[in-house]
């Protein structure tokens, strides 16, 4: 029934969903660009709709009450943001834990415009060997969708070349805030 009435809302909306499954029980799902709130509106009624089941990362100040309950039911993992707490090497290890899991990323990680890419996600599908599903809302075409995945090769200027070269067409809702798909020279995650 929920399934139904997210993608039903999706169609009243005018929103086009494309999905193809993950080729695996475990990966990430880069969700690029984010410039807007309505991104993650769009992108539960997809995730539930599709029957994606994935998990994606909030900042924890969203998790409180009365919504903490639902965003949690919803596949939502609280991040405090606000201090280094050996993030990455924790998502590994639950991605080790668990038969399946998918975890929706915003590599800008913010709404606002930033000149570079949180590095972390990239980090994580290295070094735990997972595939990347490229999610997308584009507010162009007003489709939303995961259809192509991809496998870092470790080589980061090839790597920001294919994913810069996928989401090339996909237009933000705000487009003045797209991030570049770089990472930030001294970064660390």
């Amino acid at each position: 029934m929920w399934r139904k009435a997210c993608l039903g809302l999706l169609r009243l909306l005018r929103w086009q969903n494309v999905l193809v499954r993950p080729p695996e029980a475990r990966g990430l799902i880069l969700v690029y660009p984010h410039t807007s709130n309505w991104d993650f509106v769009i992108g539960i009624l997809f995730s539930i709709g599709s029957g994606l089941n994935a998990q994606w990362m909030g900042k924890d100040t969203m998790f409180r009450w009365p919504f903490r309950g639902l965003l949690l039911r919803i596949g939502g993992v609280p991040i405090n943001r606000r201090e280094r707490s050996g993030l990455i090497a924790a998502l590994l290890e639950e991605f080790r834990r668990r038969d399946r899991m998918w975890l929706a990323v915003a590599p800008e990680g913010t709404r606002a415009y930033t000149d570079h890419l949180k590095s972390g996600f990239y980090q994580i599908a290295l070094a735990g060997n997972l595939p990347i599903g490229l999610g997308y809302i584009d507010y162009g075409r007003r489709c939303v969708g995961i259809d192509t995945y991809v496998r870092m090769t470790g080589d980061e200027a090839r790597d920001l070349a294919t994913l810069r070269g996928f989401y090339a067409d996909k237009r933000a809702r705000v487009p003045g805030l797209v991030g570049d798909f770089r990472f930030r020279a001294s970064q660390e995650p």
